[in-house]
This record gives structure tokens, sequence and C-alpha cells, in this order.
């Protein structure tokens, strides 16, 4: 354990400085601080996961794209209301500059594409198409402009060999010992653990992780200074200490009810696999899952009782996804998201017993012996229906197997010692 934290402590120094906000460009040049400004006030200005913003940015860049938005120029009515409506909050780029510097102040720092330190797989939510998607959260699912970190892992890094471990936040105590299980053996293997820091089973996760002396990731619906739920205060400490917080809000910003539902894309996206331990009929878990499946990102679900309302949802996805898989340990999620042929988890069995060696005939002799009293060979041989040469030899392989003694009478099964004391 000590040789992987001395591993883990080295990687995480080799990430980004606290306070740092600069990206590079694909041939290693800087981007410009006006950049990196224009990604927070569009963040600001328009929710995270904007569609059509994030369609400008590309075509137009950041800054380009503020000054079309500022300017009442958005291609679409609702966008341009918006932007008006949220005007009336600030200026964009004043609260831009106010949000870097306290994000300094916090030893915090920004990052965002194409920053080495940024997630790569987040770039598949560009393609990301749910369903039946009526809702806001369910169509506006692009990828962040930036994100918030505090921590000194490398997120990129952190996030390549990552798992979700998601769930009900009136957790059972089963779901919370099998969540806390997962998170100790995923972190033990030096996979990091992603989750999204609320009570029951991402805590669970959470502390599982914490507790192997690994690395987990709290994905937040609210700025990095004010980690919700308060409950979970000192645990985002120890997150913020030993593994990453990260949001796509400013900080400061409030845990409004729709962002955990935003923000569970970044969950799906960013991780190698999701694991889902419980959840009811109607679920934030279960939407992430969603997420994960349009995404075509292993979705594994951990069966729960049938009497329990917090397993209805987990098993509604089992029966409505082929792609779900069904997992009920550590060996089964590694064999999902690790390595082809390195991680396949051993088949189930129950424990060794002496009679697995025998073939059929030893078999069906010790089958054939009476539960009380002994039998001789010659009889036991016609009862079990084979000849009394074979009968012998294979007696004396039971005996010696210690399932058969031999006495004056005859053979008898031998009687399982009782306990001393």
């Amino acid at each position: 354990m000590d040789d992987r934290r001395s591993r883990r402590s080295g990687r995480a120094r080799s990430g980004g400085r606290p306070g740092s906000h600069r990206t590079q460009d694909g041939g290693g040049s800087v981007n410009s601080t006006e950049d990196l400004h224009a990604r927070v006030a569009l963040t600001w200005l328009t929710e995270p996961g904007t569609r059509l913003v994030h369609r400008l940015v590309g075509r137009l860049g950041p800054v380009a794209t503020l000054d079309l938005l500022l300017d009442g120029g958005a291609p679409d009515e609702t966008l341009r209301a918006a932007v008006a409506a949220r005007r009336h909050a600030g200026d964009p780029r004043a609260v831009a500059a106010e949000a870097v510097a306290l994000t300094d102040r916090l030893g915090a720092r920004i990052i965002a594409p194409p920053d080495d330190e940024w997630p790569a797989p987040l770039g598949d939510l560009e393609g990301l198409v749910l369903p039946g998607a009526s809702r806001k959260v369910d169509r506006e699912t692009a990828p962040p402009l930036c994100i918030w970190v505090r921590g000194g892992w490398p997120l990129g890094e952190v996030l390549d060999r990552s798992v979700a471990v998601i769930g009900a936040r009136a957790a059972t105590g089963y779901g919370v010992h099998v969540a806390t299980e997962l998170g100790y053996g995923l972190a033990d293997r030096e996979w990091a653990v992603v989750s999204g820091g609320a009570f029951g089973i991402d805590a669970a996760a959470h502390r599982g992780a914490l507790n192997a002396g690994g690395v987990t990731v709290a994905v937040l619906a609210c700025g990095v200074d004010r980690p919700y739920p308060m409950g979970n205060s000192a645990l985002f400490d120890r997150i913020a200490e030993t593994g990453l917080l990260i949001s796509e809000w400013l900080p400061g910003a409030e845990p409004l009810r729709p962002r955990f539902l935003i923000r569970n894309r970044v969950i799906a996206a960013g991780t190698r696999g999701s694991v889902l331990v419980e959840a009811a009929a109607r679920s934030g878990a279960a939407q992430t899952m969603h997420r994960a499946i349009a995404l075509r990102r292993p979705a594994m679900v951990v069966p729960g009782p049938v009497t329990s309302a917090l397993s209805v949802g987990a098993h509604e996805l089992l029966r409505e996804y082929d792609r779900t898989r069904l997992v009920t340990g550590l060996a089964h999620v590694l064999e999902e998201v690790g390595r082809i042929g390195a991680d396949l988890a051993p088949p189930a069995r129950g424990a060794d017993r002496p009679t697995d060696v025998l073939d059929d005939e030893a078999a069906m002799l010790r089958e054939s012996m009476p539960r009380r009293g002994a039998i001789g060979a010659d009889a036991l041989a016609a009862r079990a229906g084979v000849p009394v040469r074979t009968a012998l030899r294979k007696l004396a392989l039971l005996e010696e197997l210690g399932l058969v003694t031999r006495r004056d009478d005859g053979y008898a099964l031998t009687r399982p010692q009782s306990p001393k004391g």
C-alpha cells in the first residue's frame, strides 16, 4: 500500500498548479487569458451544456461568441432571452474576472480544452442524443466550456482510469456496504472512484476509496468552494486533500436542483464505466446511467432484493437495456472496464469439496452407502451396479479421502467430528 501511495503522490505533483489557468492549443502555444475569461463569462451567462453556445465557441472562438451574445446576436430567440435576463444580474466580464480571482484565492484552478489536463472523453458529449428527450436537461448535453478543479491530481489522467459508483441517497445498509466495498476495491487496484458527493451510495463509494488510500473525484453541482450537502463537509475536505473536487459552475454557485441533472452527463462521459448500486423508480442516478448507455460506456447494475423499493430503478434498467450488465462485485466491474484478457472475472463457484475429485463409479459407491451402519464390499458393489474389483479399488480411494471407514463388518460412511469446546 505504501508503494502505491508513493506512486500516486508522484503523479499528483505532476498535475496542474493550483491557481493556474493557462490553456494550450494543439501546437503547444498558450491561449490568452481573454479566451479563458470569455469561457467563464459564457458559463455564467448560459448554463453549462447549452449546445448552441458550444457550437458557436467551436466555430468563432470564446471571445467572439461572448461578443456576439452580448450584442444581442444569438441565432436563437430562447438563447437571446436567457442572455438578456442574466445580464440584469451583472456584467459577464466583471463576473468572470471576479471568479478567476476567487479561484486563485481558493488554491483551485480552471482548465479548458485543449489543455493537456482536459479529459478528452468529454468530447463524446457532442454526439450525445437521448431518445425521446423533451426536457431541457436532456437536450442541452454539450461538453463543458471549462471546469474548476480543487486538488493536485491531473484531471485527465485520473479520469482515464476511473469508474463511477452511483446510487440512491436514501440507501439501505445493503447498498452502503456494496458501494463501500466497490470503492475500496477499485481504489486498491489503482482505479479512481468518481461520484457526486451526495449522501448514501455516493458518500459510501468515496469513503471506500479514501479508506484504501486511493483517489476519488466528487463531481459537484455547485461551486468548488461550497460543496453540497453540508453534512458531508468533512468528506469533501478529505477529497480535496487527496483527490479532486470538480465543477462546471463558478465559485459561489448554488446547488440548484436542475444542476444535479446537468452535472450527471460529466460523470457518465468522463469515466470508463458507471456502476449503479441502488436506485428507486425515479432516480437521478438512473438518469446518469441513461447517459452512459447512450454514450456506449459500460453500464453496470448491482442487483438488489426484489422486495426493496430502492432496487426497482436498478432492475428496470437491466430489463429495458440489453447493454446493461449485471455485476455482483469488483471482479465483474474490472472485467467490464479493464484491459481485454487481463481483468477477466473468475467463474463463480463454491468452496472445494473432497467429493469434487470423485469419478462416476466412486461417487455412485459413496451414494449407495447406508446412512447408518456398515455394508460389505460385495453387497455395496451390487447396490451400486459396479464390479466387485472396481468397488474395492474405489473404496480404497474413498477411505484415503476420509469419506468412508473400513470396519470389521464392512464399510461405513465417515461421520464428521463434532467441534471441540
